[in-house]
């Protein structure tokens, strides 16, 4: 996630670590100035028990974000994330990330003109549970909603060196629906509850529960946070136009 970028000072080091300072930083402009994707992590929270639909993304073979599965050769991830050359796999279905649930390679990178959203269409058809995507109803201010991600659980250290094995979440409170992802589109801002996102949970879903139906659905893609308090998730509610033109979901 493009929250802080806090990676910045490891911009030689990896492309992976930047992604996980994009987390970070709430203003977009703080991980603007990292080359390569961003993503962020949980820190707090609990390990998640329930999540067939989540993918995890390794660029060139290194950890580097989250993302979902949200159609049979369809991931949805941040922008950010996916911003740089490389080879991009996903390891979907597992809560472990290193081992378990199916391996795919991005053979297309689709990215949105203009918000912290990106589609990758992958080399075979993945059967399983895909993330079903909200409607603006979805999600409102004032509604506890979760958060996922494999991103870092520490600020004392590089990110890179403490990101999740296991898939983590944590309970928010949304603050706004109009807030500001990390390009400037139109994002859902949360405070913390008992965690909040990070460098590595780049990428990853925000699901709330739906008052209309009772039902869950993902409503956000982790795209900035200050690693402390705060994180802004793209309204994937307000896109979904753009996602249906490419996935037909």
């Amino acid at each position: 996630m493009r929250f802080t970028r806090a990676l910045s000072a490891v911009v030689g080091a990896t492309t992976a670590l930047l992604s996980a300072f994009a987390l970070t930083a709430l203003a977009p402009t703080a991980s603007a100035q990292e080359a390569g994707g961003i993503e962020p992590y949980i820190i707090g929270g609990g390990t998640a028990s329930d999540a067939p639909w989540a993918a995890r993304l390794f660029r060139n073979g290194q950890q580097n974000c989250s993302a979902t599965i949200i159609a049979p050769q369809w991931v949805l991830t941040a922008q950010h994330c996916v911003a740089s050359s490389g080879t991009y796999t996903f390891r979907i279905g597992s809560l472990d990330q290193t081992t378990g649930g199916t391996l795919a390679t991005a053979t297309q990178i689709i990215q949105h003109p203009s918000v912290d959203l990106a589609l990758a269409r992958l080399d075979r058809s993945v059967s399983g549970t895909y993330a079903p995507l909200g409607t603006t109803t979805a999600v409102a201010v004032g509604q506890t909603v979760q958060l996922y991600g494999w991103g870092a659980t520490c600020t004392n250290q590089p990110e890179i060196n403490c990101q999740a094995r296991y898939l983590k979440y944590a309970n928010t409170r949304v603050t706004s629906v109009n807030g500001r992802d990390y390009r400037g589109g139109i994002a859902i801002s949360v405070s913390r509850i008992d965690g909040i996102a990070a460098g590595g949970d780049s990428g990853g879903p925000m699901f709330a529960t739906s008052p209309v139906d009772g039902r869950r659905y993902q409503v956000g893609v982790a795209s900035t946070s200050d690693r402390s308090s705060r994180s802004n998730y793209t309204a994937v509610t307000r896109y979904r136009d753009w996602i249906r033109s490419y996935a037909g979901v």
